[in-house]
């Protein structure tokens, strides 16, 4: 065989184009993960590395959970795939039954995706085309919010406002606005929990009620609590008052709990633990503790029943995936539902993210720590960024973390904590530990 005709090694790292990631720079010292199990990864060199990011905020119930992949296992075997178009299978019904029935009272529909982007879109759409059906056509405007991620499909990047996710792909969907952010480190540094101020920033979707008029507005998405900016949590107040505004103006109200579903703040979702329930709510990530990829958007009885009529042969809603409510994406979801139950994993989130926030706060005063800002068992410490190299300063953190046994997230010069909800007191501790000696190791 001639040597241009040979297959390519096996081990060639330039083949695949790795996401959000500086493919030369990795690929010039590349980080290889091999195995894990529970609260551990395990290199390619054989030291292990403690999950400070729980994967990539999607494993909340540890790795390699024996019944999850039991569960998985046995669905392959039994049924690998059923299209979801016209036909189903018993555990989407069950699956949906049981998410619906943890969801904040009143979201009783489940439409299943395949990631957060796609659960962002299905929920815009769901909301342009809930006015539709009711006759409110006029309403297309989508409000997204400045420092927002939102997935990286068209309609999330269209809402989002992360300038990096955005500049390379044009303008996007029209009818866009966005409110202000709620960061304000001026007087909300080193918050614990909610910041004190800025619940006013939510009368900012008064101001583009003024300007855009609200019979063109459709929806406002947020994540209650933003999460790859930086971990912002919301102002105290200013969900209430974001809803308030939303029903005072017909306008439906979005939650993007992608991140901040499944226990991550103490609760089932950010909108239980803060009393604000939204109109459509989207999930992913710790739906299947990061398993088999799979999102949901969740919808009120009043969206949905909008949709039931007209003659019963006809599709309601023109939207859909092949992969939507996938057979084995729902085994491992209904097994990690009851990972969740029986190890009470929600209320142990609670108890560590306290131990966290101790932890976290006790590092002011270290170089370069700027800001620190903890709720539930999440965690944000933000570096002063090195002049003219912008988020050189939190990378070789998380470089340097990495090879001392512990994995970081990193956002712009922000570090990032969400492990695993199993997390123990001792590991917390050793996390914290870990990151103060790299602090202390870092320029």
């Amino acid at each position: 065989m001639p040597a241009s005709a040979a297959p390519a090694p096996t081990n060639n790292l330039d083949a695949f184009w790795m996401p959000f990631t500086p493919n030369r720079q990795y690929k010039a010292a590349p980080r290889m993960l091999v195995s894990a199990k529970d609260m551990h990864y395990r290199a390619a060199d054989g030291h292990e590395v403690l999950d400070g990011a729980a994967g990539l905020w999607c494993v909340n119930a540890g790795h390699g959970r024996e019944k999850i992949v039991e569960a998985v296992q046995r669905q392959v075997a039994e049924l690998d795939f059923a299209p979801a178009f016209n036909m189903g299978h018993p555990k989407a019904f069950e699956f949906a039954s049981r998410l619906s029935a943890l969801a904040p009272r009143g979201l009783d529909h489940v439409f299943f995706a395949n990631s957060g982007s796609e659960s962002v879109d299905t929920a815009l759409k769901i909301a342009l085309a809930y006015h539709r059906a009711r006759g409110d056509a006029g309403r297309t405007r989508l409000i997204g919010r400045e420092r927002a991620y939102h997935g990286v499909g068209f309609g999330g990047l269209s809402v989002g406002g992360m300038v990096a996710n955005r500049k390379a792909f044009g303008l996007g969907l029209n009818g866009v606005d966005h409110l202000r952010h709620t960061h304000d480190p001026a007087r909300n540094a080193f918050s614990r929990g909610l910041p004190e101020h800025g619940a006013e920033l939510a009368d900012d979707l008064e101001r583009l009620v003024a300007l855009h008029d609200a019979s063109t507005i459709a929806a406002v998405i947020v994540e209650p609590v933003s999460g790859s900016t930086g971990v912002l949590p919301p102002p105290k107040g200013y969900l209430e008052r974001l809803r308030a505004i939303c029903d005072r103006h017909g306008i439906l109200l979005i939650f993007d709990e992608v991140i901040t579903g499944f226990g991550r703040l103490g609760a089932a979702f950010a909108s239980e633990l803060f009393g604000v329930t939204p109109d459509i709510m989207t999930t992913a990530k710790a739906i299947t503790n990061g398993v088999v990829p799979m999102g949901a958007a969740f919808a009120s009885s009043k969206i949905y029943d909008a949709f039931m009529t007209g003659p019963e042969h006809v599709i309601e809603l023109f939207h859909g995936y092949t992969y939507s409510g996938h057979p084995m994406a729902c085994a491992a979801g209904l097994a990690t539902l009851d990972i969740y139950q029986e190890e009470g994993l929600f209320e142990r989130a609670a108890v560590m993210g306290a131990r966290l926030a101790d932890g976290l706060h006790a590092l002011k005063g270290l170089p370069h720590v700027i800001d620190i800002r903890t709720v539930g068992l999440v965690g944000a410490v933000e570096l002063e960024p090195i002049d003219g190299a912008p988020s050189r300063r939190a990378y070789a953190a998380f470089a340097r973390a990495f090879d001392d046994g512990l994995l970081l997230r990193t956002t712009g010069d922000t570090i990032a904590l969400s492990p695993p909800l199993i997390i123990s007191e001792a590991q917390v501790d050793e996390l914290v530990g870990k990151l103060a000696d790299v602090l202390k190791a870092i320029d």
